[in-house]
């Protein structure tokens, strides 16, 4: 029987809590490269808003997947995936240890357990879909799946009527859920698989995205959303961070309002993000908060 040589350190967590930081100090302690899975900073044209590691950073680990693609390319994880490995595999060639960072778990999933075979849908129904968001707005979307499939409406990014969208049209399309199709065998990669998620107490990692949505006003996200306003309404943009401040440009919400809005939202996401981690029971769950001794982990692992 072969016997895995490989490891894909896998390290993620909610928004703000830490994961750069610590998986630039694994990177170093495994004396290897870093995979991104961080979705919000594929793209070229995003930086403050989606707390992309400094140039610092970046020097001081190599990192993959940053800043890789437009807003403007349609790119989606069944992409990502295919991307990904072939990466991941010829790192393999020099290294035998990876770590694979990011808040997006959905694109953690599709790496370690690819991704489900779904149909195709009949351009009818998302057509009609896309209308009811248009005509009704994204409240009727939210309705309609809550009703028909409640476990995928208490982890989806409920803001995002793209996915909203695409769960309803299997649902109309095939008559099953977006979660039946999401439960399928998993895919069993050539090399091991060590999960770790980082966490911190509530009220601390709400003070931590507070700080951080002040940082980025005043590093410029203002601005940089301002660059970005003739493209809002890419599914790429439609995030926390940037929707915000298009509707203050818009006139609809003071600045003040807006900055209040991406503290909200940053929070709710960052509690999506946990009910997403946590259904996954093969994490290994570390404070952020304590100085963390990756070689003393890593050992007990063996």
């Amino acid at each position: 029987m072969k016997v895995n040589t490989k490891r894909l350190i896998v390290l993620t967590g909610a928004t703000a809590v830490g994961k750069t930081k610590e998986a630039i100090s694994l990177a170093k302690t495994l004396n290897t490269e870093i995979i991104s899975a961080d979705s919000r900073q594929f793209y070229k044209e995003l930086r403050i808003g989606v707390a992309r590691p400094t140039k610092e950073e970046l020097l001081e680990v190599k990192h993959h997947f940053i800043g890789h693609i437009s807003i403007e390319d349609n790119y989606n994880a069944g992409l990502f995936e295919k991307d990904a490995l072939q990466r991941i595999n010829t790192l393999f060639e020099t290294y035998d240890n990876l770590v694979l960072t990011g808040g997006s778990g959905m694109y953690i999933d599709v790496v370690c357990n690819g991704i489900d075979d779904l149909p195709d849908v009949d351009i009818k129904i998302r057509n009609e879909l896309n209308k009811v968001f248009k005509e009704e707005g994204i409240t009727a979307l939210q309705e309609e799946l809550k009703e028909k499939d409640i476990e995928y409406y208490n982890i989806v990014d409920t803001k995002n009527h793209i996915r909203l969208i695409r769960a309803l049209e299997l649902f109309r399309q095939t008559g099953k859920t977006f979660s039946s199709y999401r439960t399928n065998q998993k895919v069993k990669r050539d090399f091991e698989i060590i999960r770790f998620a980082l966490q911190r107490d509530r009220a601390e990692l709400i003070e931590r995205i507070d700080q951080r949505v002040d940082l980025m006003i005043e590093e410029g996200l203002v601005e940089e959303a301002r660059q970005v306003y003739q493209f809002r309404n890419l599914s790429s943009l439609n995030t926390v961070g940037y929707k915000e401040l298009f509707k203050y440009f818009s006139g609809e919400t003071s600045l003040s309002e807006a900055i209040e809005d991406i503290k909200t939202n940053t929070r709710r996401y960052a509690k999506r993000q946990m009910t997403w981690f946590r259904k996954e029971e093969s994490y290994i769950w570390l404070n952020a908060k304590e100085s963390i001794n990756w070689k003393e982990v890593l050992d007990d692992r063996k």
